[in-house]
């Protein structure tokens, strides 16, 4: 059986909460209040997790990644992960992950560039279901 291990984070952007099954990162979220565990609990039955705890060592790349992005020193991060959605989510996810560092595109770009150019909604709630903001840059994505 997978386990979920979290980390917090108090970050310039505010407190951060990461996690990660075996596979990879599988959550980063701002996190403004509560409990990590009960914030997690609903990921990891999606996951088929029962396994929650928490564990910085295992999240150290995440961490060390989203610092370094930060402070300017990291443009494309590497930190594995373990994105699980529907097959259209996924995709929106994949064309996330092509913007490249310091450009933005619309909504309806990115529904061109998956093969629905009528998506544009959907392509904007996939975004907001994202499970990794940042690291999967949504916030590339205009308007």
């Amino acid at each position: 059986m997978d386990s979920l291990t979290y980390a917090t984070w108090e970050s310039p952007w505010g407190r951060l909460l990461v996690a990660s099954s075996a596979r990879g990162l599988a959550c980063l979220h701002f996190l403004n209040s509560g409990n990590p565990e009960a914030h997690l609990k609903p990921l990891a039955e999606r996951m088929g997790i029962s396994s929650i705890s928490e564990s910085r060592a295992a999240n150290r790349v995440a961490l060390d990644e989203l610092a370094a992005y930060l402070r300017g020193k990291l443009a494309r991060f590497t930190v594995p992960l373990d994105l699980r959605g529907s097959p259209f989510q996924m995709a929106d996810w994949e064309e996330l992950c092509r913007i490249p560092y310091g450009e933005t595109r619309s909504y309806g770009e990115i529904a061109r560039r998956m093969g629905k150019p009528g998506a544009s909604r959907a392509v904007g709630m996939a975004n907001h279901n994202n499970p990794v903001a940042i690291i999967v840059p949504c916030h590339r994505v205009i308007a």
